[in-house]
């Protein structure tokens, strides 16, 4: 599944390398569909309700067999938690608190994974999104922590926010890179021995 288009990808890229033609920090950028598959909540619900409508059954007078008893709680369950696994509706169950939690997480495993607390200088950037969440998180690697307030990463993360909102998810990528490099020129200007280290392209991750 692709998030964005081919052009908005390279835009995305394009964004990486200019940035990085200015400061020495490492940009890397990732969008997730989903944190989390969030199956859990779905299925408890769906087994509580049957749980529910099966002790109200067994307290009217209906003549059904504990064949016809034990079918109907199956099927009821199977289509209870079918229905309340379809993505807009599964979301709306989920605590916002838990799938803060979850993006949380994914950002923090993307940031390892992908070698932002490796590079020369420890200064990686990872711009995070995760679109079912509308969640955006800017991680840095300890070498920038040491040089640059955190209220600009969060000042930067409410507008990203307000762009993937209003369906501008690209826009938001590419305004807050612009932003971040303009912030690290200063602290962490390039030079001509600096390398790239790690990847300009967008990641995609379609499933968890």
């Amino acid at each position: 599944m692709a998030f964005l288009s081919e052009a908005d990808r390279k835009r995305i890229e394009d964004a990486v390398a200019a940035a990085e033609q200015h400061t020495t920090c490492e940009f890397v950028t990732v969008i997730a569909a989903a944190s989390g598959h969030y199956l859990y909540l779905p299925t408890l619900i769906a087994a509580g309700i049957v749980f529910l409508l099966s002790g109200l059954v067994l307290l009217l007078p209906l003549p059904l067999t504990f064949e016809q008893f034990y079918i109907g709680q199956v099927v009821g369950f199977i289509v209870l938690a079918s229905l309340l696994r379809w993505p807009p509706l599964k979301l709306r169950l989920v605590p916002r608190a838990a799938q803060r939690r979850q993006a949380h997480l994914l950002a923090h495993e993307q940031f390892l994974d992908l070698g932002l607390s490796s590079t020369s200088q420890r200064t990686g950037v990872l711009l995070f999104v995760s679109v079912a969440e509308h969640y955006v998180e800017i991680l840095v690697d300890r070498g920038v922590q040491a040089k640059v307030d955190p209220a600009i990463w969060s000042r930067l993360v409410e507008d990203f926010v307000a762009e993937v909102r209003a369906g501008r998810t690209a826009d938001g990528f590419v305004k807050t890179i612009d932003a971040a490099a303009r912030t690290l020129a200063m602290p962490f200007p390039w030079t001509e021995d600096d390398t790239n280290e790690l990847p300009n392209r967008l990641v995609e991750i379609d499933h968890r």
